[in-house]
């Protein structure tokens, strides 16, 4: 079934206004056109989708198949003949991105090699980073009018075609961010061999979640969830079906259509509910997934908001890139709640921050490094020093280890892995080739790393004593040093002593010894 909605019938009056977001979704390719208004927020103009079945070669074999593959070439060619009638450079588009369940394909490199040929079109897959900050950026902006949102504690849950996220909200400030290897296509896939129907079906998918349904429990058991809210391509689908005015849904209703709905054949379920025959496929196990968190956290109702989520998505991704500071906050929250579960010296990890900020600021012409990687540098700065929760000795190692195995919000695993490391060497060794995680960094993901502990270092032997006793710095460059003078402070001894075993990186990274001098 082809889908494609005009949202906005007044065409517009320049095209250089125009905003374009292409989306290679698991189960379809849709494209929306939106036109900058005068404070420069997007206005949908038109929205097209058309279905493919890629999370269902995906999950199914790990493999896009050609006929998939050519099947999203075709689709994309003809927006690109829509976009070349609307006046607008059909290979130039805002954003043009594919679902991160396309990296668990084998083949993915080729099947973006071949989207690149056929249509002259780069396209990038979304990873587990932007799509936390997609997930945020709609609880921000959708999601805050549900009564479920102005409780004290409210859960978004994002059910999606290969994993599970949960965001928890504590008066509106994110608190706790969880994923699960559990996802609609995913588990479609998963229990096809079982060719169970109806309500064996919905036992089968219940088995096979259970792992995940356990660690979700575990992970909430702490807190008293007052609103729940689902959000996902299948379960928002169906919404109106469920509620209306984006009222709650009680459990007893979800269930009872649950049940209902899996009796019904394919065709059935595409008919009733007017879905193509992907997303029919993945209804059944979206349903019963979200029906089991809400069951396992002891949830009486459910809130599911009735706005269309793929056409959210995609204008979403237009803007996702413009709220870096609210999100930036949200992912150094993240970073403070993991540093106190591991009792770290949350004044040390501050000041740290602090005087990596001042370094990155005053030397951006010597290290080159983009704003992500300020926030991961700052990130590091704060978690540095969790691994003297298992032991003093070797706290560097044992930090590297607990980062590696946490989720910060809205950071994607090569982050976490960056942050990790940067963590790692903030302390004696600098990075070594038979460090398993960095050897496995490509070469561009390594430089970053030295770039980013290099400063971590000076900035930590700065703080040698813990006490927050730097306040002010002046930086003072020549050729081959970085002097750095300490105002007000009379003696540097501490300070200078750290900086003999830690400086050495910096050295090396960007050529400049570093020396510090007292106040005199």
């Amino acid at each position: 079934m082809s889908r494609a909605r005009k949202t906005h019938t007044l065409p517009p009056a320049d095209p250089t206004l125009l905003l374009t977001a292409l989306h290679i979704g698991a189960s379809s390719v849709s494209i929306i056109i939106a036109e900058r208004d005068a404070e420069g927020n997007p206005t949908p103009v038109d929205f097209l989708e058309q279905p493919a079945p890629l999370a269902q070669d995906v999950f199914g074999g790990n493999i896009v198949s050609n006929a998939t593959t050519e099947r999203i070439v075709s689709i994309i060619h003809g927006y690109q003949e829509t976009l070349s009638e609307m006046g607008l450079d059909p290979h130039n588009l805002t954003r043009a991105v594919a679902t991160n369940v396309l990296h668990e394909a084998t083949n993915h490199e080729s099947v973006l090699n071949r989207i690149r040929i056929a249509c002259g079109l780069p396209v990038s897959m979304i990873d587990d980073g932007e799509m936390t900050r997609l997930i945020y950026l709609k609880t921000r902006r959708r999601l805050q009018h549900l009564p479920a949102m102005t409780r004290r504690t409210a859960l978004v849950v994002h059910v999606g075609p290969g994993n599970t996220r949960a965001l928890l909200f504590h008066e509106g400030l994110i608190t706790r961010y969880t994923s699960y290897r559990m996802g609609t296509h995913r588990t479609r896939e998963a229990v096809e061999a079982s060719h169970a129907e109806g309500p064996a079906l919905l036992r089968v998918i219940r088995e096979h979640a259970s792992g995940n349904l356990a660690q979700l429990r575990f992970d909430f058991s702490d807190v008293s969830i007052d609103g729940i809210i689902l959000i996902g391509y299948e379960i928002q689908s169906v919404s109106s079906f469920l509620t209306k005015n984006n009222e709650a849904c009680t459990l007893k209703d979800f269930r009872k259509f649950t049940t209902e709905t899996a009796i019904l054949s394919d065709l059935g379920t595409v008919k009733r509910f007017q879905l193509d025959y992907q997303t029919a496929e993945a209804l059944i196990p979206a349903l019963e997934i979200n029906l089991a968190i809400a069951e396992a956290l002891g949830m009486k109702e459910v809130h599911i908001p009735n706005s269309e989520y793929e056409q959210g998505l995609l204008h979403d991704l237009l803007v996702s890139r413009e709220m870096s500071g609210s999100f930036a906050t949200e992912v150094l929250r993240s970073a403070r709640i993991l540093a106190e579960r591991y009792q770290s010296d949350p004044g040390h990890g501050e000041h740290v921050g602090k005087l990596c900020a001042h370094f990155l600021t005053n030397l951006q012409d010597l290290h080159h490094l983009p704003e992500h990687d300020a926030l991961l540098l700052q990130v590091a700065a704060i978690l540095h020093e969790v691994g003297t929760y298992v032991s003093p000795r070797a706290h560097h190692k044992h930090s590297e280890y607990i980062i590696l195995n946490s989720e910060i919000f809205g950071l994607d695993r090569l982050d976490v892995t960056i942050v990790a490391l940067v963590s790692r060497y903030h302390r004696h060794s600098g990075p070594k080739l038979d460090h398993p995680s960095y050897a496995a960094l490509s070469v561009e993901d390594r430089i970053r790393v030295c770039k980013l502990a290099a400063i971590l270092r000076v900035a930590d032997a700065l703080e040698r004593t813990h006490a927050q006793r730097i306040s002010k710095i002046e930086i003072i460059r020549t050729a081959d040093k970085l002097r750095i003078r300490l105002p007000g402070l009379k003696d540097a001894a501490i300070e200078r002593l750290a900086m003999d075993s830690k400086a050495d990186l910096f050295e090396q990274v960007f050529g400049l010894s570093v020396v510090i001098e007292e106040d005199n």
